[in-house]
């Protein structure tokens, strides 16, 4: 069973606000067994909406369609709708109801024209009751092909899709299962890794697909397995997932998009009771900020110190003003320093330092733009790496913030009783 997307709006075209509905919609008919076809956001135009439905039409089994369902006058997907299915509007009394008691009753106010109009349907179409919102869904079909729309705003959009669609779509249509597992790696980067799976994958079955999703740091690899026997397919998944676990150990950190490396982290940390603190120059505080994204990060996050300016590092992490002179306030011995006076001040169990040069230009240090110092303390050592991480700027700061990561999860591991 395949599906295609559709959002309406000027002004996602023109970058004005971000498409978060398609996505939504996507994983929402994936974990059901709907394969998506194609995603596309058009214009408020009723001659482009109506080319777009004629080239879905018959091509796919689903097309739902976001956005042009308010009030306004430049909400045209409803007249848009009576015009590709030879149709006209009638009012739906459940939805004058609906739509009444909402704006008098909730929002204490008279009703308008306006909005009796939202009560305004194409007379074919099965409502799809909206009821957190005023718009309401509809759901027409033509041909071989059913075309669903859903208002654009995305609490509602959301709403209709998980208690209307979902629910219908499964009473109405038999569907492949589509089973996903994700592997995510770090240290790795993508060509590498390609080259060490590459006689796995080339002895994958032909019904398990694989994908690689890279990101600053770290790639994903997703297994894809479609067909009838769920059983089946999950002992598939699972066996091949084991044996790509033997080829690439370590770099290894989590399996599916909820498991990233601040929440192994978090996990570990928390098993063993132990924590963290961070002494940060270059990174400006990323790191820290990643480890408190996580919910919980005050059992095992204590504090933070941004020493971005040299000054800083001498007066607030009193590091020997001859120390940098000697060695640059860019360099190992800094480094070192810098996670010996955290750990010890905030007194945790382990830290991590950066110092280094993210660019564009080199500051109070000889180093080459894009060198990053950085310092792990333990309860027993300090361990320290030195990187080149290249530009931009952004790049390096994202890259410095992932690699602490990775080098703390290897050493709590290690640490494990």
């Amino acid at each position: 069973m395949k599906a295609s997307i559709i959002t309406i709006g000027d002004e996602i075209l023109i970058g004005q606000i971000v498409d978060t509905n398609s996505g939504f919609i996507a994983k929402s008919l994936d974990r059901i067994g709907v394969e998506i076809h194609e995603m596309i956001s058009i214009s408020d135009n009723k001659q482009h909406i109506l080319q777009t439905f004629a080239k879905f039409q018959n091509t796919v089994d689903l097309v739902i369609i976001t956005g042009g369902l308010g009030p306004t006058k430049d909400d045209i997907t409803k007249k848009t709708f009576c015009d590709y299915f030879d149709d006209e509007l009638v009012v739906d009394k459940k939805v004058l109801g609906h739509v009444t008691q909402l704006i008098e009753g909730f929002y204490k106010r008279q009703i308008t024209q306006i909005n009796k109009d939202q009560a305004l349907v194409p007379s074919k179409c099965t409502v799809l009751h909206n009821q957190v919102g005023t718009a309401p869904g509809m759901w027409m079909k033509k041909e071989n092909t059913v075309f669903i729309s859903l208002p654009g705003v995305p609490f509602e959009m959301k709403y209709l899709v998980e208690n209307e669609i979902i629910p219908k779509i499964v009473i109405e249509y038999k569907r492949p299962y589509i089973i996903h597992k994700t592997v995510l790696t770090y240290g790795i980067g993508e060509s590498l890794l390609s080259e060490t799976i590459e006689d796995w994958e080339n002895n994958l079955p032909d019904f398990i697909k694989l994908a690689y999703l890279p990101s600053p740091g770290r790639v994903r690899l997703r297994l894809s397995a479609r067909g009838t026997d769920k059983e089946f397919l999950e002992k598939s998944i699972s066996k091949n997932v084991t044996t790509l676990s033997k080829i690439l150990g370590d770099s290894i950190v989590g399996f599916d998009d909820d498991e990233t490396l601040e929440i192994v982290i978090a996990q570990l940390l928390t098993q063993q009771n132990k924590t963290i603190s961070t002494a940060e120059s270059c990174t400006g505080g990323k790191i820290a900020q990643v480890l408190t994204s996580v919910s919980g990060a005050s059992k095992y996050f204590k504090g933070s110190v941004v020493s971005y300016a040299t000054e800083a590092k001498i007066s607030i992490l009193g590091i020997s003003e001859d120390l940098i002179k000697k060695h640059s306030v860019v360099s190992a011995e800094v480094a070192r320093e810098m996670a010996i006076y955290i750990q010890k001040i905030m007194k945790t169990d382990y830290a991590i330092a950066t110092t280094g040069n993210a660019g564009p230009s080199k500051g109070d240090s000889d180093a080459e733009v894009g060198a990053v110092f950085i310092a792990i303390a333990t309860p027993n050592e300090v361990l320290i790496e030195e990187f080149n991480f290249g530009q931009p700027r952004d790049k390096v700061i994202d890259r410095a913030a992932i690699k602490s990561l990775e080098m703390l999860r290897k050493e709590i591991l290690k640490n494990v009783p």
